[in-house]
């Protein structure tokens, strides 16, 4: 009896060690690597002019590369360059007017009025003396219709003298500050409406806002151009990033900031870094691209794999397969942001692949 306890108690000491072991000290299987398959996405923008006229040339063709700033259509501007040429004769023009009425009244006309008024004086003074001589000759037989002329002459010497007198005062005076504003504020618009046509100018020209590859040529030359009609479709370059799915129970697998690597059936040997920049914060199904009936029942979570690609080798589309390092990113400061944009951030600082 006494032996048998001992045998039972060693059997249950090698079993309780046994089981410690195999649940501590037995060699963990290191889980398989999350992996997530999606597709590249891009940005793409729809380039059109801002104004209405015949599309004279269309300078780049489909599967272009392009710069910020260059030149890729242009429209007839005859009708544009007239009008400006126009606009700009005239804000000549009227500089011109407000030089002369800032510079007020030249000495020279200051004269000239004086000698106007001098000269009406002396004709007044005449007809004032010959209006007396027929006055005393009116006994003698002078006719009244002799003497009401010479009453009249002296009224018609004393207005135009009056008028002289006036023009000599405005001239001493010089112009009015209210026409001098006036013809400033004139000025202006003339060298406004210089302005708005220089815009509309620049406008016959479609260039490229920032780098990309043309992917639709929508116009051709002949063609009429109209307000928010696409020339062409451009593709930007810049961002690019991969769209996968991640199923709800491998979501705490995936931190926003962590490294991955992308990798493509066209480049099998290219493993391009990336960074997980956008986790989404609503849950929705599988899309319908998912063919696996299983697969689609499932609630899942968009990320988006921003991706470094400077040869450009990915393009719209194009199926990638990502593996996510489910290593905490750096901590060591915060992620500045890649873009405007909820749940984004730029790739953790460290060692590349």
């Amino acid at each position: 009896m006494k032996k048998r306890a001992v045998f039972l108690l060693i059997l249950l000491l090698a079993l309780a060690a046994f089981i410690g072991w195999w649940r501590y000290g037995w060699p963990q299987a290191k889980p398989e690597p999350l992996t997530l398959y999606g597709n590249v996405d891009l940005r793409t923008a729809q380039l059109a002019f801002d104004g209405e006229a015949i599309v004279t040339s269309m300078r780049v063709e489909e599967g272009a590369q392009v710069e910020p700033g260059q030149i890729l259509a242009t429209l007839d501007a005859s009708r544009k360059r007239a009008e400006l040429d126009e606009a700009k004769a005239l804000v000549d023009a009227q500089e011109a007017v407000v030089r002369r009425l800032e510079s007020g009244t030249r000495e020279q006309e200051i004269e000239q009025a004086r000698a106007h008024v001098a000269s009406l004086k002396a004709k007044r003074t005449n007809a004032e003396q010959k209006l007396q001589r027929y006055q005393r000759l009116a006994p003698a037989g002078l006719s009244q219709e002799e003497l009401d002329d010479a009453e009249m002459q002296v009224q018609v010497e004393r207005a135009g003298l009056e008028e002289a007198m006036q023009g000599l005062a405005l001239a001493l005076e010089g112009p009015r500050q209210e026409d001098i504003d006036e013809a400033r504020a004139r000025l202006e618009a003339s060298r406004a409406r210089v302005r708005l046509l220089e815009r509309w100018l620049a406008d016959t020209e479609l260039r490229a806002p920032s780098p990309g590859t043309i992917r639709s040529r929508l116009l051709e030359p002949g063609d009429y151009a109209t307000r928010g009609r696409a020339a062409y479709t451009l593709a930007l370059t810049d961002p690019k990033w991969i769209r996968a799915y991640v199923p709800e129970p491998s979501l705490g697998r995936v931190r926003q900031g962590s490294r991955a690597w992308v990798t493509t059936d066209s480049f099998p040997g290219v493993r391009l870094e990336g960074w997980v920049g956008f986790i989404s914060p609503m849950a929705e199904f599988t899309p319908k691209s998912v063919e696996t009936a299983e697969l689609r029942t499932q609630l899942v979570y968009e990320v988006r794999i921003y991706v470094a690609d400077p040869q450009d080798r990915l393009r719209l589309g194009m199926p990638a397969t990502v593996v996510v390092d489910e290593a905490p990113p750096p901590a060591a400061a915060p992620l500045p942001a890649a873009e405007s944009g909820v749940g984004q951030s730029a790739p953790p600082k460290g060692p590349g692949p």
